[in-house]
């Protein structure tokens, strides 16, 4: 039995046999992949795990569609579908980070990310297990189990489809419906009917046989449109519908009650008396009539008039504003805003209060909302003479990404030679303010926080993007602390938007001397590993609270941090590292061996950055 929860079956040569990933029933976990023509099928009752009513099946054109289970699989079947659409062949796939996506079977190439599960405040003793399971009532739903360590193991639902119950196929038998009460379905028969097993509401409703008055089966059948007869007979009322067979009159049996259109007729000598047509006689009222219809015509031909102009001095507005700025458009969801330089010009008062310079240009403060949102603006130089759609396709790669441990790019400029970047501002300052400037040095357990801020920020852009993107400048001056002084990278993307010669990854350096992979100067190709040997570095100054290369030191073996920490780890002396305080010695050692591993010079003995995140 794996960590992973997989059961595995080996052969004398520790070859996989069987495994129970390869035969999943209702759920997938953490690693799990659902690959194609392979389906989870839901169970009978939360219960009773015995086969149930519905699937999830990964189909062989890459599109995952819930059915009810033996039916034909038709779209008309179908009740929820992903739309996605690949030629090739695609898995489901549930990551060990909370992320569900549909998969490229050859590369692991991520076409579609269905969800991705975001924990709002993070806490070290906490362990977080995620599945994806096709609940018993057709559902399909992620979960995560919080286990802390204590008795109670909260499960929370990050996602569900389809959101309203009411619309899977089949979750009410034949003669009911489905409704919702307090967002929680329920099942109702249709008039004249009952439940056939209330425990089971699948075998839907029969006709009404329940023990009743003879006023209340008149009723009864009078709601029910395929009554046509009713008998009261010993306490029960039988219904009955055309046509009737074997009729007799018998003058002992109690009244029988028969329908006849609009009207019911009792079959002694009841009968409901037709009811003719409303004529309106007074004068008085034809007028009130009148001018009331004419009224509410007037007013609705108004409303569609103002409605009209609206409509219209909106779109002349679009329209100048397409002239003014050449505003190709970016996509809705990815809720970029498009700013002239004009209005980026006013809201940093003339480009006056400088937070910062870069390799990628100034950082200007300045305002948006009449002052109510502060915002940092990166001022780019040196930047590639591209197309304006060159340009918006790199912004919206950079506005594609979106993780609580990266900055958050919030619009853009692209106006004639132009080109700036609006994103959320940071309060806090950098980390390298924090360890380095700072009169108060941040205790144990935050730093670690933050060396597990910045991890999971990397993680993102290296496994969870569309695309892998390469930092090329991990350093404590490129992490931001926000308001609540959780740890965000910033600068990420934008190597491909600057001037070629300092994008080569082949001959020119992109990034900071002491933060920089070996293979920078080797003149051979970069990787994520270049990324992994930057944070290593970093990882180590977090330790210390102190930078990498320093001059003002007693002791010169301490002049470079990685061989002073290697040579105090080889003779079993971290205590150093910290300086007497008061720290966890397993979580020291553990960081400190991560480190040192990021920092090897072969690139491929350095571990993936999931691997320094578990």
């Amino acid at each position: 039995m794996l960590n992973s929860g997989n059961f595995v079956l080996y052969n004398e040569v520790s070859e996989i046999i069987w495994q129970t990933f390869d035969y999943p029933t209702d759920t997938i976990v953490g690693g799990q992949t659902l690959s194609t023509g392979m389906s989870l099928i839901s169970s009978l009752l939360d219960t009773d795990r015995s086969t149930g009513r519905y699937t999830l099946t990964m189909q062989g054109d890459g599109n995952l569609v819930l059915y009810p289970l033996n039916t034909e699989a038709t779209a008309r079947d179908a009740y929820w579908a992903s739309g996605f659409v690949r030629t090739d062949p695609c898995s489901l796939y549930l990551n060990s980070t909370g992320s569900l996506a549909i998969i490229n079977n050859s590369n692991s190439y991520t076409f579609e990310t269905l969800f991705r599960y975001s924990t709002p405040v993070f806490n070290i003793n906490e362990t977080l297990i995620y599945c994806a399971t096709l609940d018993s009532d057709g559902v399909f739903k992620f979960y995560c189990h919080t286990f802390t360590g204590s008795d109670e193991s909260p499960i929370s639902v990050g996602w569900k489809k389809p959101t309203n119950p009411c619309e899977v196929k089949g979750l009410c038998g034949l003669n009911s419906f489905c409704t919702l009460d307090d967002d929680q379905p329920s099942c109702r028969c249709l008039p004249g009917t009952n439940l056939i097993d209330p425990n089971r509401i699948s075998l839907g409703c029969g006709r009404n046989s329940s023990r009743e008055g003879c006023t209340d089966c008149k009723k009864s059948c009078l709601e029910d449109c395929n009554c046509e007869a009713a008998q009261h007979v010993d306490s029960s009322c039988k219904k009955y519908s055309l046509p009737l067979k074997y009729v007799r009159r018998d003058l002992s049996s109690p009244t029988v009650l028969f329908k006849e259109g609009t009207r019911s007729i009792k079959s002694d000598t009841g009968t409901v008396p037709m009811l003719g047509p409303i004529v309106v006689k007074s004068k008085k009222a034809v007028m009130l009539i009148l001018i009331l219809t004419i009224g509410l015509l007037t007013s609705s031909c108004a409303a569609l008039a103002i409605s009209g102009l609206f409509v219209y001095k909106i779109r002349i507005l679009r329209y100048r504003r397409l002239l003014e700025y050449g505003y190709l458009g970016l996509p809705e969801e990815l809720t970029l805003q498009l700013f002239s330089y004009n209005e980026l010009r006013r809201a940093t008062n003339g480009f006056k209060e400088e937070l910062g310079k870069g390799s990628f240009g100034s950082v200007y403060r300045g305002t948006l909302c009449k002052g109510k949102k502060i915002i940092a603006l990166k001022r780019l130089e040196k930047v590639v003479e591209e197309g304006e759609r060159e340009f918006n396709a790199e912004v919206r790669a950079i506005g594609r990404t979106n993780h609580r441990n990266l900055v958050q790019l919030l619009g853009y400029c692209n106006e004639d030679s132009k080109r700036l970047l609006v994103y959320e501002y940071m309060s806090n300052g950098s980390l390298a303010d924090l360890l380095f400037k700072s009169t108060r040095r941040p205790d144990w357990k935050e730093r670690v926080r933050i060396a597990l801020n910045v991890a999971r920020g990397i993680l993102y852009l290296h496994d969870e993007c569309e695309a892998p993107i390469i930092h090329c400048d991990i350093k404590p001056q490129n992490i931001l602390m926000d308001d609540f002084w959780i740890a965000k990278i910033s600068d990420f993307g934008l190597s491909k938007l600057l001037m070629p010669d300092q994008t080569r990854t082949f001959t020119g350096i992109r990034g900071t001397r002491g933060y920089l992979a070996p293979e920078w100067q080797r003149n051979t190709p970069i990787s994520i590993k270049a990324d992994i040997y930057s944070y290593g570095i970093v990882l180590l100054e977090i330790v210390c609270c102190r930078r990498n290369l320093e001059v003002h030191v007693s002791n010169p073996e301490e002049l470079i941090l990685s061989s002073w920490v290697y040579k105090c780890f080889v003779g079993r002396e971290l205590n150093k590292l910290v300086g007497g305080e008061e720290v966890d010695k397993k979580t020291l050692e553990n960081m400190v061996k991560v480190a040192l591993w990021c920092i090897q010079d072969e690139p491929h003995l350095r571990p993936s950055m999931k691997s320094v995140w578990s």
